[in-house]
């Protein structure tokens, strides 16, 4: 580690003109923000490339940003195949039953009616 080396935000604020930088802060923020809601991993990844110019002993700085924030959870449903190769939500091989309203009995009763332990 050299004791001259200047540190790396010096450099970073210089990539479009600054904007890298804060566009790289607002995407940490972004990706927090994400990770805290799902409680799964996310990843900022920041990428420095460095080449040096045609004439001068300058050097050309490009950074690029990459932010994968954590996966939603899938969405399923529970389907069952026709012998058509159809998707559909009632078991085709199960017998439908007839089912029918019974009258309440319960409309009958009345809180006077009730016994108190």
């Amino acid at each position: 580690m050299s004791d001259f080396a200047r540190p790396i935000n010096d450099t970073l604020r210089h990539i479009g003109g600054g904007v890298f930088i804060d566009l790289a802060s607002d995407k940490m923020a972004e990706l927090v923000t994400a990770v805290d809601q799902s409680g799964k991993a996310g990843k900022l990844t920041l990428e420095i490339k460095v080449k040096k110019a045609t004439r001068g002993g300058a050097m050309i700085i490009t950074g690029s940003l990459k932010l994968t924030k954590p996966a939603d959870e899938p969405m399923e449903a529970m389907l069952f195949a026709t012998p058509e190769g159809n998707l559909v939500a009632d078991d085709p091989r199960q017998v439908k039953l007839d089912l029918k309203q019974v009258p309440s009995a319960a409309a009958d009763i009345t809180t006077a009616n009730l016994k108190t332990a």
